[in-house]
């Protein structure tokens, strides 16, 4: 009950903002989904085996940004085979400053730096763990197609070239160990209710953007590398991988962007000391809708995200359900 009041605190602050905001004087947002970048994804790297790789979008206007995101994340874990064996709700509450910041017209970089706060409840007693989460560092490369000049067209050298709406960008990065890992909490039927990973983790993303007059289509594919801590432990890599479709609504003020799309989650085993660890992988099918309000330079968005399928921890770990909110500051 508690982390739904703070949803609703937070969803009523976000859209009193808003409200507020639509009152000043704004420029014009063109309406065609060709003048904005698809998602720019940012991925959301607390870094621990349940948390998802391909949840976490960043803003859908083309804006580099700073900002801040709430992120809601539910589950129920069950410690043995039975229908009547013990089972904990968890609950993981993440705060987040991120930000995207351009470096050349093709190149940018984006940072995440998280604060966790994880709770869980047995039967009798409740449990809480709170502090700094594992930060992030990605450098992006973007490679965007134009449109070709028709046979027979006079080619102008000095004009610039119209963009054909296509693009693919290539990510690298890093996430840092900034985050408290905890080895008495190690052995718990779900091993990500943990603040951080004590490792440093390597980053790899491809992702392909379309963005048309009328829909927007993006793709990304993401691989985490895991390393492993001073504790000798080390968390199952990672394959995620998203695909999201979006259209826009314009007025003179705002733009509307709702947004549907599937996301997901294969990981790998844990190790401890060189031997894998027993139904410690798994993985996760998500399908998702939200949508985003740009007005000025202020960028509101809100995503909620449900399961479809899922096997985590030997269906010891059952994922419930994601809720996330953000507001960012355009560059």
């Amino acid at each position: 009950m508690k982390d739904f009041q703070n949803i609703k605190k937070i969803v009523i602050v976000t859209l009193f903002i808003a409200f507020g905001i639509s009152k000043v004087s704004a420029h014009e947002i063109k309406g065609s989904c060709s003048n904005h970048e698809t998602f720019s994804f940012f991925c959301d790297l607390c870094g621990c085996s349940t948390s998802s790789g391909s949840f976490g979008f960043g803003t859908l206007s083309n804006a580099n940004f700073i900002g801040v995101r709430y992120i809601y994340q539910n589950f129920e874990s069950k410690n043995g085979i039975f229908d009547d064996s013990p089972k904990s709700e968890e609950t993981f509450n993440t705060y987040q400053l991120w930000a995207q910041i351009p470096i050349t017209d093709a190149f940018y970089v984006t940072a995440n730096l998280p604060y966790q706060d994880l709770n869980r409840s047995y039967t009798n007693s409740t449990e809480n763990i709170s502090g700094l989460g594992d930060s992030s560092l990605i450098g992006w490369y973007k490679l965007a197609f134009y449109k070709k000049k028709k046979e027979g067209e006079t080619v102008d050298f000095n004009s610039e070239k119209e963009p054909s709406g296509h693009s693919i960008q290539f990510g690298l990065g890093v996430k840092l160990p900034t985050g408290k890992f905890e080895e008495r909490l190690a052995d718990n039927i779900n091993p990500g209710f943990q603040v951080g990973t004590g490792s440093v983790d390597g980053v790899f993303s491809l992702g392909y953007n379309y963005g048309g007059d009328k829909i927007g289509v993006n793709t990304l594919l993401s691989y985490y590398l895991k390393g492993e801590n001073k504790n000798e432990y080390q968390f199952g890599n990672q394959f995620s991988y998203a695909v999201n479709m979006f259209t826009a609504f314009s007025t003179e003020k705002m733009n509307i962007m709702p947004f549907v799309g599937i996301s997901g989650d294969v990981y790998d085993s844990i190790k401890q000391y060189g031997e894998t660890l027993q139904d410690t992988d798994g993985n996760i099918l998500n399908a998702s809708l939200g949508s985003e309000l740009a007005i000025e330079k202020f960028i509101f968005g809100a995503s909620y995200t449900l399961p479809v399928s899922q096997n985590l921890f030997g269906d010891n770990v059952e994922s419930k359900q994601r809720f996330s909110v953000y507001v960012n500051f355009a560059l």
